[in-house]
């Protein structure tokens, strides 16, 4: 697995050198080479070679097994200490209808000590199948072990589409195992789906999220994409469904990470997770001053919510990246997401759209934010909040 330069193609014209994030690309005697040990394939170098003397070896088998041959559809389970984080079981229950419509088997595939006992909830799921390798040098997450253990067994089983979450750990380690498989990859989706050539059509925003991007791998397998929490709807557990376990082996290679985990210490500092909580209270830059954000919190407190940002207040420093909702921030789904402030950009809106109930407070009446809010107050916040806050402590006595 690698790049190859043709040394007789290149005219070393130095765009690759350029191009290359890790610098792994150097010129010596006028003529491009690669140093391995550096090289992360990345793929940034190939496409942007006028000559195309910049082509990759990637696995035969993979490479030369007919589509045909490529069958499942498998969700990467991602677990959080000793659970399961709830986008595995959105996954499973989206996962089952792409596996109903192509007319193949759903599997899941869990890492770490302990994992043999989780693969009965993804049955519950709508799994078929699990693959689990229950080895605790997999327990601790580091995404070279993760990529390497995942993209030998896709080597081995060759499925036909592979899906986990947008999570900070999904999007840490999937990349490596589509470059190392050498086949396309669509982040942070919104809707899956089966086209009428049996493709698996990918949509995610795009430009902002403007528009929304239609994207098929039709030339390579696994199709690979990660998808957002929270923008899929788990379904109901079946306790009497039956499937299958399958134990694998520690895969070669996979224990010789560079990384070692010393200590897993959380962000929130004993706050409520956005992405966990049945209530959210999010500000914007409606609040005026950074200060202003203690109303946030306040209300916040009284329902035992978790506080919320828009972007803009993130971005001025108000408050830490982790409380941002949105595309460039994280996907909520509360039972009731309270937007005060917030005026309700498309970029917004997309992290929190799908919340059970949306009740919106802000001083101008035709805010967009007010097109998706099944309540709307229209105040100034520093009037309402208050009121607010002070109505609900009561009922909380």
């Amino acid at each position: 697995m690698g790049i190859k330069i043709l040394k007789e193609v290149c005219t070393g014209c130095g765009i690759c050198v350029h191009e290359c994030p890790v610098e792994a690309i150097h010129m010596p005697g006028g003529k491009a080479e690669v140093d391995r040990e550096v090289c992360i394939l990345c793929g940034a170098c190939a496409p942007v070679c006028p000559v195309h003397a910049i082509i990759f070896e990637g696995s035969k088998e993979i490479e030369r097994a007919p589509l045909a041959d490529c069958s499942g559809v498998w969700v990467f389970c991602e677990r959080r200490g000793d659970r399961m984080h709830r986008v595995s079981f959105e996954l499973l229950s989206e996962g089952r209808k792409l596996a109903d419509a192509r007319k193949t088997h759903l599997a899941a595939v869990i890492f770490g000590e302990g994992a043999a006992q989780e693969a009965r909830s993804a049955i519950e799921y709508g799994a078929d199948r699990a693959y689990v390798i229950d080895s605790p040098e997999l327990t601790g997450f580091s995404d070279d072990a993760y990529a390497e253990a995942l993209a030998q067994l896709c080597e081995k089983h060759r499925p036909e589409i592979v899906l986990a979450g947008a999570t900070i750990v999904g999007r840490s380690f999937i990349p490596r195992v589509a470059a190392r498989l050498m086949t396309g990859l669509t982040a942070d989706c919104t809707e899956l789906s089966i086209d009428d050539k049996g493709n698996l059509a990918q949509v995610r925003p795009a430009f902002g999220g403007n528009i929304m991007a239609r994207i098929l791998c039709t030339r390579a397998r696994p199709q690979m994409a990660t998808v957002r929490p929270h923008v899929m709807k788990p379904a109901l557990p079946d306790p009497a469904r039956q499937g299958e376990v399958i134990e694998e082996e520690m895969p070669k290679g996979a224990s010789a990470s560079s990384i070692k985990i010393i200590e897993s210490v959380s962000d929130l500092a004993g706050e409520i997770n956005i992405s966990d909580a049945d209530i959210v209270v999010a500000g914007g830059r409606g609040l005026g001053k950074p200060k202003n954000f203690k109303l946030i919190y306040d209300l916040a407190h009284v329902l035992g919510a978790a506080v919320g940002a828009s972007r803009s207040v993130v971005d001025a420093g108000w408050i830490p990246y982790l409380h941002q909702v949105g595309q460039t921030g994280r996907t909520v789904c509360p039972k009731l997401y309270i937007a005060i402030g917030i005026s309700g950009a498309i970029q917004h809106l997309v992290g929190m759209q799908t919340s059970g109930k949306i009740l919106a407070i802000n001083s101008d009446p035709n805010a967009p934010i007010f097109r998706v809010a099944d309540y709307g107050l229209v105040g100034d916040l520093f009037e309402v909040v208050p009121k607010l806050t002070s109505e609900f402590r009561k009922l909380r006595r």
